[in-house]
């Protein structure tokens, strides 16, 4: 079926207008900014085909303009550029709000910004969210990388650069590429090595998030900070 014969309820557009864009599914929310689709491809299938070529939205959005690239229909650097807007405004928003009020009172919300900010990489991502005395973010930096299955993590650049930003506490994040978010024995030794190595300088750890492929986990929650 092409788009024109879809019945006017079930065109992504005018069924927003109607009901909303929770109403919408992933596939047709890509679609409103695709806009277009190829010629035997509308744009519905269009969406849906980048969205299972990248693994779902996190991936599509953690997808670099050369990737965009090569998917037939994104050559153009219209489509690729509103893509990459997208996620930087996402970005953005999330981080206003952990930079408006203390971090802990909305953990989703440190969570959701992980998860977008290093949840789709394909290599191992240590990062640092780094907080003031009201627990509000001063930055989130990713400090190492590393391959698929460790990365190097040096404590002292870690309690240098907390020190650099005046920071109070920390967050830890790292992604398992794998996709399973639960924390290893080594993922509980390191946190343990940071947050004696952060006392040392009065900066409190209040957690260790890892993500997953679209889930997060808090050690803190497992009580195992």
């Amino acid at each position: 079926m092409s788009f024109k014969d879809l019945p006017l309820d079930a065109r992504p557009r005018e069924k927003l207008m109607a009901r909303g864009p929770a109403a919408l599914g992933d596939a047709e929310l890509l679609a409103l900014l695709l806009r277009t689709g190829l010629a035997g491809k509308n744009v519905l299938q269009l969406a849906q085909e980048l969205l299972d070529q990248f693994g779902g939205l996190a991936g599509l959005l953690h997808a670099s303009l050369a990737d965009l690239g090569r998917i037939k229909g994104l050559g153009g650097s219209a489509k690729r550029a509103e893509l990459a807007a997208v996620l930087e405004l996402a970005r953005r928003a999330l981080a206003e709000r952990l930079k408006e009020r203390p971090a802990f009172d909305s953990p989703d919300a440190v969570k959701n910004y992980l998860r977008l900010a290093i949840g789709a990489r394909a290599h191992e991502v240590f990062a640092v969210l780094f907080l003031d005395a009201q627990h509000r973010l001063i930055a989130l930096e990713e400090m190492f990388r590393g391959t698929l299955t460790q990365t190097s993590v040096y404590p002292r650049e870690v309690v240098a650069r907390a020190l650099h930003l005046h920071a109070a506490a920390v967050v830890l994040a790292h992604n398992h590429p794998s996709g399973c978010a639960e924390p290893s024995r080594a993922d509980e030794l390191l946190t343990q090595n940071l947050k004696a190595a952060l006392a040392l300088v009065d900066v409190r750890v209040l957690d260790h998030v890892i993500v997953g492929q679209g889930v997060s986990l808090s050690m803190a929650e497992r009580g195992l900070i």
